[in-house]
C-alpha cells in the first residue's frame, strides 16, 4: 500500500494461466492470488492498471489502457499502466509471443470487470439503490432514473484499501458496446518519445554512481589465460574488480572508463568451432542430429504416386541479430539489503529470480524495474547485462551503470538461428498438392504448418543428439516471431515453385490448394488492395504472393519488386498486407506494427547476415550490418479484416514471417532467378541468374 499510495484494491479468485488457458505454469510460477490484473483506482480518479507486460515501441501501453477503460466505463485518459516493475506488478512470464493483448488481455478485462461490479455494490449501499438500477458512464456511478443520485469511483474510494472477495465473476463489457476499443488511438507515450522526455535505462543518474566496461573475449571460442590490470588500476578514479573470469573497470565518467578498460592485457586459449557463415549449412547436415517426426497423415508413397511433378528443394536460413538500436543496458543499486535494477529486458521477474538465486537474496529483496525498452525483438528476453550490473553494484558498494556498446551488442547477443529446410512435394496434374514431405534442420517448428490442402502430409525436425557436440558456435534465441521466417520463406518459396511447374498462376494456385476460410479471405482481400493482375510486369519488374500464421493472426502479402539484371540490385517497389488478428484493439497500433514488421522484414529478407569464423563474429556494428533505412522504404499498404465479433490475437509479430518469401517470389517474377538462401543481396541474384 505505502508503494501503491491508497485507492481501491480488489483481490480476486486464486486462478493460474492453466486454469484459464490450458497453459503451464512457467518454472513452478502461477499468477498471484489477486488474480492477473491489479488495479488501483485513485483519490482523483485515475485507475493505474499494474502489468509485468513491458513497453518496448509495441504501443500496449496504449491498447491495454483502451481495453481497461471500456472495462471501466472511465475515459480513457484516467487509466495509467504501470508496467514491469517487480515491486508493483503481478508475476508476468515475460513480453514476448505477442500475448500481451491475447493472454493478459483477457485477465485484464475480467479484473476490470469485477472491480466495476464491487464499485457497483458499494454505491448500492451508499446511494440505497438497487444494483440492477445503477449505471456507470466516465466512472461516475449514477441512478438510471434520476441522475443526481450518483457516485463517483474516486468518491467510493477516498484513497482507502478496500478489500472485497467475489465469488460470482461478472461478464466482461459486451463489444458492440466499446466505446474505446476498436478506435484508433495515437500512441500514448508519442510526445515523452519525440521529445527526448522519455527515459530509456541509460538516461538514469544515482547518487554516487559509476560507470563500468567489462573485459570481454574476443571470440565465443575463446577462455581467460591471463590478465594484467595493473596499467588501467593506476589511473586515477579507476576501480578495477575480479571475479573468476569477470574482469570489470568502473568510474564516475564513462570516457575513463573506457580508457581504463583498453589498458587491460589479456591472453586467451581458443577453442574454435571450424565453421563460419559459408560453411553452417553443410556443417548443420552433417552434424549428429535426432529426428522427430511432429506431424503426419496419410501416406507419403501414396502421395508420391499420385503425384505427376515431384520437386524437391533445400532452403538455407542464416543467423540474424536483433539490431535494436537501444544496447543491453542495466543500473543497479543495492542498499540496506535490497537489490534495485533498472534495466532493458523483455523478463523483469525472470530477472528477479536470476538476481536472488546468483546473489542468496529473498526474492523480495530484488526489485527489477523495467523504464521504456528501446526495441527487444526476443533478444532481451534474455538479460546477461543486468545480472552483470546487479554483481558489480554489489561488489563495489555503489551504484553501477553499464550499458553495452554496439560491438558488444553484436557480439554477445542471442541470434536468430541458422536452419536448413529440406522439402519434397508433388501435385497432380490438375495442379492439386498430394505430397509435401518437410525436414527441419535445427531451427523450431514455429509456423511449419502445411497451412494447403494436403491429403498425404509428414513433418520432421531434427535436432543434435544430447550426447552430440554443439551445432550452434554461439547463443541462439528467440528472434521476431521465433523461427516462423524460416518456415514460412520454404513454404511459401517451394509453393511458388509448385504453381510454377504446374503452370498455374501462384495466386490462382494457392487458392486452389486453400480450404482454410481466413487464409482464402485474407489472400482475396490483399489481392483487391493491391490490384492483382496475373502475370509479371516486364522490364525487370515482377510480383510476389506469400502467405502466413502467427500469434494467431493470419496475413497474406504481395509485393511488387524491380530486379537490375546487371547489378542483381533488388528494389521494392511496394508491399501490402492484409491480416486477419480478429478484433483489433487499437487499428492505428496494429497499423504501425504491420509497417514495422514489413520495414524489419526488408532486413532480414535483403541484407541482414551475421558474419562470423568460428566464434569470432566478424560484423559488429552498422557499418557492417545493413538494416533497413528510411530512404529505402517501398509503399506499403495495409488492410485489417473486421472482426469484432472474435477474440483479439497478436498483432507484434505476424507481418513480418512472409516478407522473405513475397520478395523472393517477386524477384523470380521479375527475373527468373529463383533464390533459395537469405538474405538475397545483389551477389546471390546474380548467381542465381547464372552471372555469379
Amino acid at each position: 500500500m505505502k508503494l501503491l499510495g491508497g485507492g481501491i484494491i480488489i483481490f480476486f479468485r486464486p486462478w493460474g494461466l492453466s486454469d484459464l488457458f490450458g497453459l503451464p505454469a512457467e518454472q513452478g510460477k502461477s499468477l498471484p492470488k489477486d488474480y492477473n490484473a491489479f488495479l488501483s483506482i485513485g483519490v482523483d480518479g485515475t485507475v493505474s492498471c499494474f502489468t509485468g507486460k513491458v513497453e518496448m515501441g509495441q504501443g500496449i501501453i496504449t491498447s491495454l489502457a483502451q481495453m481497461m477503460a471500456d472495462e471501466l466505463n472511465v475515459p480513457f485518459e484516467k487509466v495509467k499502466m504501470v508496467m514491469g516493475d517487480t515491486d508493483l506488478c503481478p508475476w508476468d512470464q515475460g513480453t514476448w509471443g505477442s500475448l500481451s493483448t491475447r493472454v493478459f488481455g483477457p485477465y485484464m478485462r475480467a479484473a476490470a470487470a469485477e472491480a466495476r461490479a464491487v464499485l457497483l455494490s458499494l454505491a448500492s449501499v451508499q446511494l440505497g439503490l438497487p444494483v440492477s438500477q445503477l449505471e456507470v458512464n466516465a466512472g461516475i456511478i449514477s441512478d438510471t432514473l434520476d441522475a443526481s443520485h450518483s457516485v463517483s469511483y474516486a468518491q467510493l474510494t477516498q484513497g482507502k484499501k478496500i478489500e472485497k472477495y467475489l465469488d460470482i465473476k461478472p461478464s466482461v463489457e459486451d463489444y458492440t458496446r466499446f466505446a474505446c476499443v476498436g478506435k484508433s488511438h495515437k500512441r500514448s507515450d508519442a510526445i515523452l518519445k519525440v521529445t527526448g522526455e522519455a527515459k530509456y535505462t541509460g538516461d538514469f543518474r544515482l547518487p554516487g554512481m559509476v560507470f563500468a566496461r567489462i573485459l570481454r573475449p574476443p571470440s565465443h571460442g575463446a577462455r581467460l589465460k591471463t590478465v594484467d590490470y595493473s596499467g588501467a588500476a593506476q589511473m586515477e578514479g579507476v576501480q578495477v574488480l575480479r571475479e573468476g573470469d569477470m574482469v570489470a573497470v568502473l568510474h564516475e565518467n564513462r570516457d575513463k572508463a573506457d580508457q581504463a578498460m583498453v589498458k587491460i592485457k589479456a591472453e586467451y586459449t581458443f577453442n574454435e568451432m571450424p565453421v563460419n557463415d559459408k560453411t553452417i549449412f553443410e556443417w548443420m547436415l552433417k552434424a549428429d542430429t535426432e529426428a522427430e517426426v511432429l506431424r503426419q497423415s496419410g501416406d507419403l508413397e501414396a502421395g508420391r504416386k499420385l503425384s505427376v511433378k515431384i520437386i524437391e528443394s533445400e532452403f538455407h536460413d542464416p543467423y540474424v541479430a536483433h539490431a535494436a538500436i537501444e544496447t543491453h543496458s542495466a543500473l543497479a543499486c543495492f542498499e540496506g539489503g535490497k537489490m534495485t535494477v533498472w534495466v532493458s529486458t523483455q523478463s523483469p521477474f525472470g530477472l528477479q529470480d536470476s538476481i536472488a538465486r546468483d546473489l542468496d537474496l529473498k526474492p523480495e529483496k530484488v526489485r527489477v524495474i523495467t523504464p521504456f525498452v528501446g526495441g527487444g525483438f526476443g533478444g532481451k528476453g534474455a538479460f546477461r547485462q543486468g545480472m552483470e550490473a546487479a554483481q558489480l553494484a554489489r561488489m563495489a558498494g555503489k551504484p553501477v551503470m553499464l550499458v553495452w556498446t554496439r560491438d558488444e551488442e553484436f557480439f554477445l547477443d542471442t541470434f536468430h538461428p541458422a536452419g536448413v529446410v529440406k522439402i519434397r512435394s508433388g501435385t497432380d496434374a490438375a495442379g492439386l498438392i498430394k505430397l509435401w514431405d518437410y525436414h527441419l534442420y535445427f531451427a523450431g517448428p514455429r509456423g511449419s504448418e502445411t497451412i494447403y490442402n494436403v491429403p498425404h502430409v509428414r513433418t520432421t525436425v531434427y535436432s543434435r543428439k544430447k550426447a552430440a557436440a554443439a551445432v550452434h558456435p554461439f547463443a541462439t534465441g528467440a528472434w521476431r516471431a521465433p523461427n516462423n521466417n524460416t518456415n514460412t520463406f520454404a513454404r511459401e518459396v517451394q509453393i511458388d515453385i509448385m504453381a510454377a511447374a504446374a503452370g498455374i498462376d501462384p495466386l490462382e494456385f494457392r487458392l486452389k490448394n486453400l480450404k482454410d476460410e481466413k487464409m482464402i479471405a485474407c489472400l482475396q482481400a490483399v489481392a483487391r488492395k493491391f490490384g492483382y493482375v496475373t502475370g509479371t510486369k516486364g522490364q525487370g519488374r515482377g510480383v510476389g504472393i506469400a502467405v502466413g500464421i502467427d500469434a494467431g493472426t493470419w496475413v497474406a502479402h504481395m509485393a511488387e519488386v524491380k530486379v537490375d539484371t546487371l547489378t542483381g540490385q533488388v528494389q521494392v517497389l511496394r508491399i501490402a498486407c492484409a491480416q486477419d488478428m480478429g478484433l483489433c484493439v487499437n487499428p492505428e497500433g496494429a497499423t504501425i506494427q504491420m509497417e514495422g514488421c514489413i520495414t524489419m522484414g526488408l532486413g532480414y529478407a535483403l541484407t541482414e547476415e551475421v558474419l562470423f569464423e568460428g566464434g569470432d563474429i566478424l560484423n559488429r556494428g552498422f557499418d557492417r550490418y545493413d538494416i533497413p533505412r528510411f530512404s529505402s522504404l517501398p509503399e506499403i499498404e495495409t488492410l485489417i479484416l473486421d472482426r469484432q465479433d472474435k477474440a483479439p490475437q497478436g498483432g507484434g509479430e505476424p507481418a513480418i514471417v512472409a516478407i522473405g518469401a513475397v520478395i523472393a517470389n517477386a524477384i523470380y517474377s521479375a527475373s527468373g532467378a529463383r533464390l533459395y538462401r537469405m538474405p538475397m543481396t545483389p551477389e546471390r541474384v546474380l548467381q542465381a541468374l547464372g552471372k555469379g
